[in-house]
């Protein structure tokens, strides 16, 4: 792992988001870079700045007191009794289908993070490694078989070298817990992933951008694609274009 793959990771280990895997070499990076370290130290400090009690202010006590003269006066103790009961029955009710929603909504968005962040750390973490395939080869007929008993089924592959993005190869990685294939394609300079799923998560964005790299997700034949690459936005979407139509061109109108 070199410092800008370290410096991609940063956020996600600091937020205790990174596999074990990831983690492990992510601190043997740091124990011989002290500019990353230190880095991770800047964010460190910031933390505790931001958790010191002597950054909180109170409001004076002038605002305190006009906001007190600004609330009703109190009702006689019996109807006040009787309507504070009332409202605390409601706010009970309703607090507990909001909870209850709230939490189904951030459990959900939760794991839609979780999974985007999964296949741009992949992604970086390919780049990181001395070679981003495992299998090299621009011919499919080669790529395709290569993924035979290694995952549940093949995914489809296709070359668009004649589009301006040949494919180099594939590899297997890790998204979330699942094995999956991915294909890797190249267009000048950019290197491209294609994660092919077995179905699209639930929740998982149709597009997204972290840190200058792009995701677009689409279907792909019976399963579903993930690709992520740094290509600006304009040929990433021509690539998922390509991709979601096999290579042939958009039919006429």
């Amino acid at each position: 792992m070199n410092c800008e793959s370290s410096r991609r990771l940063l956020p996600l280990y600091f937020d205790g988001e990174l596999d074990p895997a990831d983690s492990r070499a992510f601190e043997a990076h740091l124990d011989g870079c002290a500019a990353c370290r230190q880095a991770l130290a800047e964010l460190e400090a910031l933390r505790a700045r931001l958790r010191d009690p002597a950054m909180r202010y109170a409001a004076p006590a002038a605002l305190r007191g006009r906001l007190a003269a600004a609330m009703p006066a109190a009702r006689p103790r019996a109807r006040a009794w009787a309507a504070l009961a009332a409202s605390w029955l409601a706010a009970a009710l309703l607090g507990a289908g909001a909870a209850g929603l709230w939490h189904d909504r951030q459990q959900g968005l939760r794991a839609q993070a979780g999974l985007t962040r999964d296949l741009f750390a992949s992604h970086w973490r390919a780049l990181a490694a001395a070679s981003p395939v495992d299998v090299v080869s621009s011919d499919r007929h080669t790529v395709k078989p290569w993924f035979a008993g290694k995952v549940a089924e093949s995914p489809p592959v296709r070359d668009f070298a004649a589009q301006g993005f040949p494919l180099a190869g594939g590899r297997i990685d890790y998204v979330g817990s699942a094995r999956v294939p991915v294909l890797v394609y190249r267009h000048g300079g950019h290197l491209i992933d294609v994660f092919v799923l077995a179905a699209p998560p639930a929740g998982l964005p149709r597009q997204a951008r972290m840190q200058g790299y792009g995701l677009r997700v689409l279907a792909l034949d019976h399963a579903a694609a993930a690709v992520v690459s740094d290509m600006d936005e304009a040929e990433l979407d021509r690539f998922a274009r390509l991709l979601a139509q096999g290579g042939e061109p958009p039919p006429s109108r």
